[in-house]
């Protein structure tokens, strides 16, 4: 069984690393289900505030991949996602090469409707590339793209978390402003956008800085091969360097795109079909698509507290099956140990034993253990006893002897000892003086 974090997720195994932090393949026992957990590696204020920034983001689109809850535990935290099993866009790349125009056009749509709502939010995401695009397992069926990873993006008018002679992101596919230190823009997602497309239609890292300067020094360039002309008037719409000349919106280019497909090429009979695999591959032991076989402590899934199931009415217990409606026989009981004889009266017999209408007496309570409890905790000894005082009884002759005294007068306060006389005596001297130059002076008046 795999850790279990915060006491909700347990942690099954590692599908993927990124610059902070680990994602896992994780068990939510509370909601039942599986789900993506990523687990923070670093814990510096830096990180953290990247981190508290990425979980606080609460986009619900069906292509925005956003944090849905969060935990900490001890000196770890963690955020969960949905568990997205087809891999990125890489993935897809490395299975199949450059894509159908069709396909690219298909998951472009899907990514500009995402990026529409996450820019709807006031949050620029910042690091566009194929490896933070996930992709559910569809099989041949119709692609469902997901933009993921927002842990270096911000709202529009944030304090930045890196100064202003750096630049945060993938290189290859940072817009040309903000290689020159520009304030995060949506324009500098779409130039990411339209670099992802060219990935895909041409099935490498496209060059983005040949491609600047050949727009710097020529203008749009012509479609490269493979790529219907209408497609690319799009996709040069996205890749202009002046950010005032690329398209301002998502949805505008979205719409663009949109008029494009129209007039592209129908797909040739023969074209092979694009599948997305399952990526994450099977379950380790002791985990099912209902979760791990067995819960967090150990116990069956289902009592994850540990405490037996009591068993089923009229259920035996023991080995042999019990016949319908018979009462239980009596617990077997120990041989007598041979006593020594007796001169005295026989014991009196017992009373046979009947299970009814005699309740079973209650067991005794154990004693309290001196060593450490589950809990870590430690049981203390039993008080000791002292007699209390009864107000029942007479008092005892003891209290009645001697007539009772009379209670002692508190001591005054002590006196202080004056000062010494050699302090005393001048002063007293030089009081008289005064005292007769006073009357003196009346006298005279």
């Amino acid at each position: 069984m795999g850790e279990v974090f915060a006491g909700r997720y347990e942690l099954i195994d590692p599908i993927g690393r990124g610059g902070a932090g680990a994602v896992w393949r994780a068990w939510d026992h509370r909601r039942r289900r599986y789900v993506a957990a990523k687990v923070l590696l670093q814990s510096d204020a830096h990180t953290l505030l990247r981190f508290v920034r990425e979980q606080a983001l609460r986009i619900d689109h069906p292509h925005v991949l956003a944090p849905a809850s969060w935990a900490a535990d001890d000196d770890k935290v963690l955020f969960t996602m949905d568990l997205v099993a087809g891999g990125s866009l890489a993935h897809v790349i490395g299975d199949y090469g450059p894509l159908p125009p069709r396909f690219v056009c298909l998951l472009l749509d899907q990514l500009l409707s995402g990026l529409a709502a996450v820019h709807a939010e006031g949050v620029v995401h910042r690091d566009i590339k194929p490896a933070n695009i996930l992709m559910e397992a569809t099989g041949t069926g119709r692609p469902h793209l997901r933009l993921s990873d927002f842990g270096i993006s911000m709202r529009k008018g944030e304090p930045r978390l890196t100064e202003t002679n750096y630049v945060v992101g993938t290189p290859g596919y940072f817009a040309p402003e903000q290689l020159l230190g520009a304030e995060p823009d949506f324009t500098a997602d779409l130039f990411a956008v339209g670099l992802v497309a060219l990935y895909l239609l041409q099935g490498r890292r496209p060059d983005s800085q040949a491609l600047v300067e050949h727009h710097l020094a020529h203008g749009t360039p012509s479609a490269p091969e493979g790529i219907p002309e209408p497609l690319w008037q799009v996709l040069a719409g996205l890749l202009q360097p002046d950010p005032q000349a690329r398209f301002r919106t998502a949805t505008g280019a979205r719409k663009a795109l949109s008029a494009a497909v129209e007039l592209l090429p129908a797909p040739s009979p023969g074209e092979e079909p694009v599948e997305i695999f399952d990526q994450l591959g099977p379950l380790p032991a002791g985990f099912g698509p209902g979760g791990p076989a067995r819960g967090p402590s150990g116990d069956p899934r289902g009592n994850p507290a540990g405490v037996p199931a009591p068993a089923a009415a009229g259920t035996p217990t023991g080995d042999a099956p019990a016949a319908a409606g018979a009462v239980p026989p009596p617990p077997p009981t120990p041989p007598p140990a041979a006593a020594a004889p007796s001169t005295g009266p026989a014991p009196a017999p017992q009373p046979p034993y009947r299970p009814y209408p005699y309740p079973p007496a209650p067991a005794p309570a154990p004693a309290p253990a001196s060593g450490p409890s589950e809990t870590g905790s430690f049981h203390l000894p039993p008080p000791v006893p002292h007699p209390a005082p009864s107000f029942d009884r007479a008092p005892t002759a003891a209290v009645l002897q001697g007539p009772p005294t009379a209670p002692t007068a508190p001591a005054g306060p002590a006196r202080r000892p004056g000062p010494p006389p050699k302090v005393a005596v001048p002063v007293l001297l030089l009081a008289l003086v005064s005292l007769a130059v006073g009357f003196w002076a009346l006298t005279q008046v």
